[in-house]
């Protein structure tokens, strides 16, 4: 009996423990990423800053959606529980007593506003790379294109391809699809999911592929080859994508001339984060055993995004796999500092309190 309870007890506290990694994994990320970026920062002669106040700004529009998403949850379950198009305030308060605990709220705000303090580290971190590591690396990268592609750029193949016209303003909105995919699945997420420990998890790695990212710049700075090459693209016709890229070379120019003046510069060619948080939002979608239509669309956005990189001259092959690589690392790391069982995934648990069936 004495055993028994011995083992109850050490089984308890390990799922206390697994509860409480969950809940500070996003944090510590957060907090991590803060520190070096202060660190960073400081060695570049420049404070912490927020660009534009760009972090400021996504996250008060992410806490808007995901207050949208919290309205329609809560009415949708009712819905369904009373078998009522419109439910009664009375069911729908039943369903958010229920669902939505004091816990519950506190472990979403507080991944949303990790992921966004992570998010703000990396604009800082990738800003000062010019400042620290001047060299670039586009002459080799665009030289390994060619002996990949036996001589040929990779752009040039798909240009040839697929030709300059449409296909411009297709992989154009493909590739900006990439500012909605974030907060989009980060509030799906951590609203809708029956398992938050599955929404804690993913924010928790795309947090990491900030953190990832951004070092990977340090490790090779590159421009891309849009910038190193621009021959290539001059006959693209104008797009959101082009718009973008005339914007962010010259707001480099002027940060390099002046960084107290300019808050940021944003480009860094290796690795791809867009591939990098694409392909962890795939690899989350199949090991978490999502439904195949959402599976085969993750995937299929990957591919898309690639070739996108490329075709518009954001990335180099390498780059891309390099984001993958970054990617694959996210999801490993993000497993090991939350504990979170991949094989359970499918097994919905509330997050409401420290228990013997923890969230």
């Amino acid at each position: 009996m004495i055993a028994a309870r011995t083992r109850a007890a050490a089984g308890s506290t390990e799922r206390v423990w697994r509860h409480r990694r969950m809940l500070v994994a996003g944090p510590l990320v957060a907090v991590v990423s803060m520190v070096a970026a202060v660190i960073v920062t400081n060695a570049a002669g420049l404070p912490l800053r927020d660009p534009d106040h760009v972090a400021g700004k996504r996250l008060l529009a992410l806490l808007a959606l995901v207050a949208l998403l919290f309205v329609l949850d809560i009415t949708i379950r009712a819905a369904r529980r009373s078998g009522r198009r419109l439910p009664s305030r009375a069911a729908m308060a039943l369903v958010r007593r229920e669902r939505w605990t004091l816990a519950r709220g506190i472990a979403v705000a507080t991944a949303l506003v990790s992921f966004y303090a992570s998010y703000l580290a990396y604009r800082n971190l990738k800003s000062v790379v010019p400042l620290l590591r001047p060299e670039l690396f586009d002459r080799q990268l665009v030289e390994l294109d060619r002996v990949l592609f036996g001589g040929n750029d990779p752009a040039a193949v798909l240009h040839a391809l697929l030709g300059t016209g449409w296909a411009t303003q297709f992989f154009s909105g493909a590739y900006l699809l990439f500012f909605i995919f974030i907060p989009g699945t980060l509030a799906f997420a951590l609203v809708f999911t029956p398992n938050l420990q599955a929404g804690l998890f993913y924010a928790t790695a795309q947090s990491l592929n900030w953190l990832l990212g951004a070092a990977s710049y340090f490790l090779l700075p590159s421009l891309g080859p849009v910038y190193a090459e621009p021959s290539l693209f001059s006959q693209l016709p104008a797009s959101g994508v082009t718009e973008l890229q005339s914007f962010l070379i010259e707001q480099r120019a002027h940060f390099l001339a002046d960084p107290t003046a300019v808050a940021a510069q944003s480009i860094g060619a290796f690795a791809s984060l867009h591939v990098s948080i694409f392909f962890t939002g795939a690899l989350a979608a199949h090991l978490l055993g999502l439904g195949r239509t959402v599976r085969i669309g993750a995937w299929f956005l990957l591919g898309l995004t690639t070739t996108a990189t490329i075709y518009l001259g954001w990335h180099y092959i390498l780059d891309d796999i390099g984001g993958v690589v970054l990617g694959t690392m996210a999801f490993a790391l993000a497993s090991a500092l939350t504990g979170f069982d991949l094989r359970a995934a499918r097994r919905p648990r509330p997050l409401s309190r420290p228990s013997p069936t923890p969230a």
